[in-house]
């Protein structure tokens, strides 16, 4: 056996994937390290991919029972087969991994199953149940082993009352109520899923606003969207304890005049963020060093403190996003054979899957307020868009924030229905530096939800916009 590679890669999430791939496609002999059954991490498995499964096919039952009606068609006898919905997750899942299977056979890289753990800085130990350890050595390492759900003080989770989105995805019966904790992009997600199904939904939040971590009207226009579809919001609520009863949940919280407040649910979900996953490592047998949140120091070519070894993804700096740890990936294989690939992370778009979708990319307009960052504004509502009424998603709005001086476009905030394909414009136009003047003089196809771009440009360059 060829226990000597020039890139191991520990971890099989899309940043994984993505640095195998990249590696064996620029030459290198690569093997890619995953402990579980299946390739694909967090990501593929028990993140983004099933849970957009879940989405879209609740997307399709509020569409059957909040529109169909008003579009002349009627529709008898909908019903939720949990179970089937359930399958079809995972028939979505098995998908995906299977097409992960083929790559690594097409790109002829070695799987190797078990736990990874550094012996020294250019060897690991591989342990994996029921066989001996084995010992592999390689030029270069990549760390991508992610991140695991996080939880709070007085919140234990037991995987049976008190869940975490894992579970969350894979529940076998449908559950009459569902308390969220956390308003953020797991939670309103998953809020979002299992209201549409019927089951009596609160998220209790501890910031001011849903989505805290994007602009300000983004997650205060979400909040009001979900009120009105029948999901209870409590903001500004700090949460003491949730204690698991044989059926039941009882979670506490302090709302915002200071009252002590409990509520009962069937399960809880803690959806409160994630924390990086370096367990079993091994760095202490390196010089590798983890900041006070655990994550694993890099510096600006993801380089750790040994010049053989980088990381990538949830594991280190920056924001936990799939594509986020896809770009590192390429980056660092690419700038390793001397390519220059830098990232520029400002443009890294954040999507959230509700419906509406709400996306981001650039600055916020509270961050331009803070920093004292002159900009222009653009917004439009999409109850102005005639692609909108025709497709009766008139919901939310979008905003872009521009440079006075020079029209460079510093941020786009985008709250609607496709708001998740329209991001990538906006993407597209902060990385090409195009100008907002530039942007509105484009054609757009009409009626489009693109169309609202040209609106918000025309107003963020003073021009004016046609259709408000």
């Amino acid at each position: 056996m060829d226990n000597s590679y020039d890139l191991i890669v520990i971890g099989s999430g899309p940043g994984g994937y993505t640095a195998a791939i990249r590696g064996a496609q620029l030459g290198f002999h690569t093997a890619i390290v995953e402990k579980y059954e299946t390739l694909g991490g967090t990501c593929t498995n028990v993140g983004c991919i099933p849970s957009k499964a879940l989405l879209d096919s609740t997307e399709l039952l509020e569409g059957i029972n909040l529109k169909a009606a008003k579009a002349g068609i009627e529709v008898e006898g909908v019903k939720v087969d949990f179970n089937r919905m359930i399958e079809r997750k995972k028939q979505v899942v098995k998908l995906n991994t299977d097409g992960l299977n083929y790559l690594m056979k097409k790109n002829k890289i070695t799987v190797l199953r078990g736990t990874a753990s550094f012996r020294d800085p250019h060897s690991i130990v591989l342990t994996a149940p029921g066989a001996e350890d084995q010992v592999y050595s390689s030029t270069y390492f990549i760390i991508a082993t992610g991140s695991k759900p996080s939880t709070i003080p007085g919140v234990t989770i037991d995987k049976k009352r008190i869940i975490s989105s894992t579970e969350a995805l894979s529940l076998t019966i449908k559950p009459s109520s569902l308390i969220v904790i956390g308003g953020g992009v797991i939670g309103v997600e998953l809020a979002s899923v299992y209201q549409r199904i019927g089951v009596k939904v609160t998220i209790v939040e501890y910031s001011d606003r849903l989505l805290p971590a994007m602009d300000k009207e983004l997650g205060k226009e979400l909040e009001k969207l979900l009120k009105r579809k029948g999901i209870g919001i409590f903001t500004s609520s700090k949460v003491l304890s949730a204690t698991a009863n044989e059926e039941s949940v009882d979670v506490s919280y302090l709302d915002k005049e200071g009252k002590t407040i409990t509520l009962n649910g069937e399960y809880c979900l803690v959806a409160v963020g994630r924390k990086p996953y370096t367990t079993g490592l091994g760095l202490s047998n390196t010089r590798i060093l983890t900041d006070q949140a655990g994550r694993v120091m890099v510096d600006d070519k993801l380089q750790t403190a040994e010049e053989n070894i980088y990381a990538i993804g949830d594991v280190i700096r920056g924001v936990m996003l799939a594509h986020k740890a896809e770009d590192e990936a390429v980056m660092v294989l690419d700038n390793l054979k001397g390519m220059k690939h830098p990232i520029n992370y400002l443009r890294i778009p954040n999507v959230v899957y509700t419906w509406p979708e709400v996306a981001g990319v650039g600055y916020t307009e509270d961050e331009l307020i803070a920093a004292g960052t002159p900009y222009n504004k653009g917004k439009f509502p999409f109850i102005a868009s005639a692609k909108a009424r025709a497709a009766d998603d008139t919901d939310g709005f979008l905003k872009v924030l521009t440079d006075p001086k020079y029209g460079e476009v510093l941020g786009v905030q985008i709250i609607s229905a496709r708001a998740a394909d329209l991001i990538a414009q906006a993407v597209l136009s902060m990385d090409f530096e195009i100008t907002d003047n530039e942007l509105a003089k484009i054609s757009y196809a009409h009626p489009t939800f693109s169309e609202a771009f040209k609106d918000a440009y025309l107003i963020s360059s003073g021009r004016g916009a046609i259709n408000l």
